[in-house]
């Protein structure tokens, strides 16, 4: 009888609301274009984590932070840029040392802005200095909505510093030249590769070197090419827990247990296989031969770091306002 009353008491605590209530469930919200990144990644991490439930945003990541901040329940955000990761930490929603909280700073891989044009390259577009030409239209989203972006409008002023040196105004008219050849600013990366493939607009896309990529496995490497600039902007794709969120639902450990799969051998094979390149030494060798050499800056090393960049560039009437102003 004793033995029988135990067993109905475990019995009755695993069918408790509270064990039925063990959290199962995440929320991702990310960057536009890793839609086709997070579903291989989350199928195999529910596949060693049965049970579990791995639901996905994506837009661009400004529009993804404000949405945090204005009652997106996301438990974690994988961006592709710090200052958006800093918006949370200034509304209370994320720590302000989270980039301690994962190895290279919280970001499991890297990327930079490359170029994609029309298969053989009909107009012959090789760095960032032919973007300024009369007769080449390029594409790339807003940077005023997309991080994916604001990489790009970087990575030409970096070449631009390089070119003009100290000279503030070429530097400028260099810039607001390229944004003057964008015939449409699309909200995120991925309308961007719309606008670009389906709809047949323009001669280069600037994007990540993984969409790149991606872009033409999925639709016909006969159909474009890759060109990679002499120079770009190192890319990195930053990923934190929101504490408010977890704190409320419960799911801390949870969280990190999934950011903490994205640095595993597995996690780092898939994201290498989606173009991204990674940092785990083994996997970064086994992948080598996919990966042209590329001379890539730093935020740091070029702007003086990303507290500085958003002060002087993307803050409202910043320099970012005056070119996109003015286009």
């Amino acid at each position: 009888m004793k033995r029988l009353l135990l067993v109905g008491a475990a019995l009755a605590l695993l069918l408790s609301p509270a064990a039925a209530q063990e959290p199962n469930k995440l929320l991702n919200a990310s960057y536009d274009i890793a839609r086709e990144l997070f579903a291989q990644v989350n199928e195999a991490f529910v596949a060693k984590h049965p049970g579990v439930t791995i639901d996905q945003s994506h837009a661009g990541t400004s529009k993804q932070a404000r949405a945090i901040v204005e009652g997106l329940e996301a438990d974690v955000v994988t961006f592709n840029q710090v200052t958006d990761i800093d918006f949370l930490v200034k509304n209370g929603f994320v720590s302000d040392d989270w980039q301690a909280d994962f190895p290279n700073q919280s970001s499991p891989f890297y990327s930079m802005p490359s170029f994609l044009v029309r298969e053989g390259n009909p107009k012959g577009i090789k760095d960032w200095g032919d973007l300024v030409r009369d007769d080449v239209k390029v594409i790339f989203p807003n940077p005023k909505t997309s991080g994916n972006a604001r990489y790009t409008y970087l990575a030409a002023t970096a070449y631009a510093k390089e070119k003009f040196g100290d000279d503030q105004a070429k530097v400028t008219e260099f810039v607001k030249k390229i944004f003057a050849n964008v015939p449409v600013f699309d909200t995120g990366g991925r309308a961007a590769t719309t606008t670009f493939v389906e709809r047949n607009i323009g001669d280069v896309l600037i994007t990540f070197e993984a969409e790149t990529r991606g872009i033409a496995k999925e639709f016909g490497e006969d159909k474009f090419d890759l060109v990679v600039p002499s120079v770009s902007l190192l890319a990195e794709f930053p990923v934190a827990i929101v504490d408010r969120v977890v704190d409320k639902h419960g799911t801390r450990d949870l969280a990190k247990t999934y950011l903490d799969f994205l640095y595993s051998p597995e996690g780092q094979t898939i994201a290498a296989e989606r173009g991204h390149r990674v940092n785990d030494e083994a996997v970064a060798a086994k992948f080598k031969d996919q990966f042209p050499d590329i001379r890539l800056v730093t935020v740091d090393d070029v702007f003086g770091g990303w507290a500085k960049v958003q002060e002087e560039h993307f803050a409202s009437g910043g320099l970012l306002d005056q070119i996109y102003g003015e286009r």
